[in-house]
């Protein structure tokens, strides 16, 4: 495995990571839109410290997540369902 050290920082600190090369570049844009959120908020809401902050973001973010592996599943069970009724029409005509 081609690892990598690299530094990634998120609300003014760094954070030192071990990881594979080809993880960089993701790590460095979700390190990125973590920043850009924190920017956003403190542009609009006031925070008493960076920790509440912090907070918010990763509920946003995991609800994001939450919304989109529930759509996943939905795409996934609709597939299924579309295949299974390809190969029950595969069946007839191939067994008449």
């Amino acid at each position: 495995m081609d690892e990598i050290t690299i530094n990634i920082e998120i609300a003014d600190r760094r954070y030192p990571l071990k990881i594979a090369r080809a993880d960089e570049e993701q790590l460095r844009k979700a390190s990125a839109m973590i920043n850009e959120r924190m920017k956003s908020f403190s542009r609009h809401y006031s925070f008493k410290d960076m920790q509440d902050q912090l907070a918010l973001i990763a509920l946003q973010f995991a609800t994001t997540s939450l919304k989109y592996e529930s759509e996943l599943a939905f795409s996934d069970q609709h597939l299924k369902r579309k295949l299974a009724e390809l190969n029950a029409l595969l069946d007839e005509r191939s067994n008449p």
